[in-house]
């Protein structure tokens, strides 16, 4: 028995441990760890903030379908035809004129007042406060000013007790009103001010200038927007308010420049601010840039 036992052990082959190891690596390792536990947990979702939510709209907008008449240029009239086709089942609504100024380093925003030859809605009535003194004063009550007094009003707009839309003022107390009224109407654009004409010694004369007008004023980006017409209006009517009202932000930036002007000695030679698009838009009609704004 043993000699068999002998034979048969000459006969196998010796063992071999670098085998078993390839083996045992080649096979695969469960184990409960907290590091694989933690892969097969689910991410949470974090909600979005909302300067990300106001990205990500920005972004949709932009890959949004964009109007047939986005790069289209028209004429006016037909800028005024293809609206009222939209807005044919709503003669009520409104054209909105919308006019884009290039806003450079040191230009101010465009701003002043109009009366359209046919109006779309009666203009609201201003409240009018004055600073004047003697015979001013006395002028300014009877041209229909709301609120009359000299610098001794300051403290009353500063507490809000005096509230008013229109602010004017004669040249004799500007500059003792200026000090405490600079930092609360500045930033509201009512402080009285020559370039506006806000300053004047003539206050009847401007008060009853502005019965019957509206004011218009530029955003911080230069961009103009005003109701200009009724879509029952005729087209006629329309065009002129378009045409008058151009005319009106042509002379407050200074693209229309009057040649008498301009022969006085003295005359603003300040450079224009340019007018980059003019867009004719209505409530569910698209917005067409004008070419012979």
């Amino acid at each position: 028995m043993s000699a068999f036992l002998a034979q048969l052990g000459a006969r196998c082959h010796p063992f071999e441990g670098s085998l078993i190891r390839r083996t045992w690596q080649s096979c695969r390792q469960f184990h409960g760890s907290q590091v694989v536990l933690a892969r097969r947990d689910k991410k949470k979702v974090v909600p979005l903030t909302k300067p990300q939510l106001a990205a990500k709209a920005r972004k949709k907008a932009l890959k949004a379908k964009k109007s047939i008449y986005a790069s289209e240029k028209m004429t006016l009239e037909d800028a005024v035809n293809v609206l009222r086709a939209v807005e044919v089942a709503a003669p009520e609504s409104t054209y909105e004129l919308v006019v884009k100024t290039l806003m450079v380093k040191g230009t101010t925003v465009p701003r002043g007042r109009y009366s359209l030859p046919r109006e779309t809605k009666q203009t609201g009535h201003d409240r009018i406060l004055v600073f004047a003194e003697g015979k001013a004063a006395d002028e300014a009550k009877r041209a229909g000013a709301d609120i009359v007094g000299g610098p001794e009003l300051a403290d009353g707009v500063i507490s809000g007790r005096h509230q008013a839309t229109l602010f004017l003022c004669t040249p004799d107390l500007i500059r003792a009103i200026t000090p405490k009224l600079g930092r609360v109407l500045g930033p509201r654009g009512l402080m009285p001010s020559e370039r506006r004409g806000t300053v004047t010694a003539n206050i009847s004369g401007f008060i009853r200038k502005l019965k019957g007008t509206s004011e218009w004023r530029g955003d911080k980006a230069g961009t103009i927007r005003a109701p200009i017409a009724k879509m029952h209006f005729p087209i006629t009517d329309v065009v002129k308010n378009v045409r008058y009202f151009l005319n009106v932000i042509k002379e407050a930036t200074g693209n229309l420049v009057d040649p008498d002007a301009t022969s006085k000695k003295g005359a603003n030679k300040k450079p224009p601010t340019a007018i980059t698009r003019v867009v004719l838009s209505s409530r569910q009609g698209p917005g067409i840039e004008i070419a012979d704004a």
